[in-house]
């Protein structure tokens, strides 16, 4: 990574620039630097796809927001700046109780956590829903999601430190080992009929036991590859080794089982503004009454420095739910 200053172009009519008090980092920034996260845009870019500030200049045709208005955005790339340009049908308001990095530490992981919960999984009061990295960002968020719902969450994490607050703190079921056998004791938890939903962000082998663990009328829903972004180097070899141990379904093999497989990408959802806003204002509103929290693990220097350590952070599985960079610590 390298900083620089560069010329910011001015707003379109239909467009709003924000200075930026805060930017979440996501595991999926780390996957686009790595060249592994579908269409990546041309070297240089900066990564980033969601940020807080305060709007600075609207353009002409902009008559819902105002300078001085505090906001989130959502963006393809390019929120480890200073300042961003967004179409402003990409803004969204968040409660006054909340400090810019709360809010930026909201909208991926809860949007996403929302998105393969209710939209694609179409989750019930009483089903089990089985979610793979409990202990990261959308995984907080959907055990959160989830329990207020009134479903049964079982979750998976990688540390006794993020599988004990998954279940104290956020109210999850149970929460198992992400290093050991975890399909074995999910089975001998929910028994033989299996899981109602399994959100895996994971890939490779676990995508697998998440398909043997559906039950009748179940749902997979797959958002993420991590499994081809090791705690080690970058590694084209195990990339690659990833992507042919995550199962490829036939139409037919879902038939009988009576399954779905669902994938989600957040940022291919932007004509959703219809379900994404009214959702994002129910989150925020949540948050503010003290229903949901962001569980925001470090806030890092918004600075070359800060993001380098941020994904090193990241890279090495070390979070308990959001980083955020902000030269604001709260």
């Amino acid at each position: 990574m390298v900083e620089k200053d560069v010329r910011l172009r001015s707003p379109r009519p239909t467009e709003v620039q924000l200075r930026v008090d805060a930017a979440g980092v996501n595991f999926a920034d780390l996957m686009m630097r790595a060249g592994l996260y579908g269409t990546v845009p041309p070297r240089p870019f900066s990564p980033g796809f969601e940020v807080a500030g305060v709007v600075v200049r609207v353009g002409a045709a902009v008559h819902d927001w105002h300078e001085g208005d505090r906001a989130v955005a959502l963006m393809r790339y390019g929120g480890y700046s200073r300042d961003v340009v967004v179409a402003a049908e990409n803004l969204f308001s968040y409660p006054e109780s909340l400090t810019p990095v709360q809010a930026a530490a909201v909208p991926v992981v809860f949007l996403t956590a929302w998105v393969c919960l209710f939209e694609t999984g179409n989750a019930r009061p009483g089903e089990t829903v089985l979610i793979l990295g409990a202990g990261g960002g959308v995984g907080t968020a959907a055990v959160q999601l989830a329990v207020r719902r009134g479903l049964r969450a079982i979750g998976t994490a990688g540390t006794e430190h993020k599988r004990t607050f998954v279940t104290r703190e956020l109210g999850a079921t149970a929460c198992f080992d992400s290093r050991a056998d975890w399909e074995a004791d999910v089975l001998e938890l929910v028994g033989p009929r299996g899981v109602d939903i399994a959100l895996d962000p994971v890939g490779g082998r676990a995508t697998a036991a998440c398909r043997r663990l559906l039950a009748p009328l179940g749902r997979l829903v797959f958002y993420g590859l991590s499994d081809a972004v090791p705690k080690a180097r970058r590694s084209w070899l195990k990339a690659t080794r990833a992507w042919f141990r995550t199962p490829r379904f036939h139409p037919l093999s879902l038939v009988a089982p009576n399954i779905g497989v669902f994938g989600v990408h957040l940022l291919h959802l932007g004509a959703k503004e219809a379900v994404l806003r009214p959702a994002l204002d129910e989150i925020y509103r949540s948050v503010a009454a003290g229903e949901l929290r962001p569980v925001i693990d470090r806030v890092f220097s918004f600075d070359r420095a800060g993001a380098i350590e941020a994904h090193t952070y990241l890279h090495a599985r070390r979070n308990l739910g959001k980083v955020v960079l902000s030269d604001s610590t709260t």
